[in-house]
């Protein structure tokens, strides 16, 4: 998958910073509000909830959460996201605390209502043990009776709408995308060719693919009572019309 002496593809902050415009393009930053909206009543978030936002990039539901008076920690590897993030709180006088760690590292037991992991921010690791280390640093830092929210693309829903090769456009930059299933559907290797400024900028990923059983499965033997399923966050079925997975996990 990648040359020995090479980090990860999720440690190199090249990538995160070369791809960021197209991550969070505005119309991403723009469905926060409503994405959280859902994640209120999906999760039935009480006005006094302490939320961690996992992954939180540059803080888009962090400052969505912040805005409705809830108490907020964003969690994130990448340094030049937390600093954007930073910023933006600080204009607008939100108290957010952001945390530089990975996401294998970070644990604060029993501190949180609820857990956000969002837009696909899991399935990175080559180790399966990296994946279970998350989990379980996930449940010890639920408060009893906390919930896990995560989103992420199902198996199940990529296989259904799999495409080889697709390219979009967005404020200028043009972004191409050549896809391959790995390993009998353990992870998609993914190829972007990003065109911004008459430049040109590749990389390759591969994260892991997850279907619902199985992701199921893995956050129940890390300790979760409960999991449920849902085909976005809008709580409609995980069926053969998902669009996304949403699975939400208790503690």
């Amino acid at each position: 998958m990648r040359k020995k002496e090479e980090k990860p593809w999720h440690e190199q902050d090249s990538f995160w910073e070369t791809f960021g415009p197209v991550i969070f393009s505005n119309k991403v930053i723009l469905a926060a509000s409503q994405e959280v909206e859902q994640i209120m009543n999906l999760l039935n978030l009480q006005q006094d909830s302490i939320i961690c936002d996992l992954c939180c990039g540059v803080g888009r539901h962090s400052l969505e959460l912040a805005r409705r008076g809830f108490k907020v920690t964003g969690v994130d590897r990448t340094m030049g996201y937390l600093q954007e993030a930073k910023k933006k709180a600080n204009a607008e006088g939100l108290e957010i605390q952001f945390i530089h760690k990975d996401i294998r590292d970070f644990c604060q037991p029993d501190s949180f209502d609820a857990v956000l992991n969002l837009y696909t921010s899991f399935g990175y690791f080559e180790e399966r043990t990296n994946e279970i280390k998350t989990l379980g640093n996930i449940y010890k830092s639920l408060k009893s009776n906390g919930k896990l929210i995560m989103e992420l693309m199902g198996k199940e829903v990529l296989a259904r709408i799999f495409q080889e090769r697709d390219w979009r456009e967005e404020e200028g930059i043009i972004l191409l995308e050549e896809r391959k299933v790995g390993e009998n559907w353990r992870f998609i290797e993914s190829r972007w060719i990003l065109i911004k400024d008459g430049k040109r900028y590749e990389r390759k990923f591969y994260p892991r693919l997850y279907s619902a059983v199985e992701l199921c499965e893995l956050m129940g033997s890390c300790g979760f009572s409960r999991v449920d399923t849902y085909g976005g966050l809008d709580g409609s079925p995980y069926d053969q019309n998902a669009k996304r997975l949403v699975v939400v996990a208790h503690k």
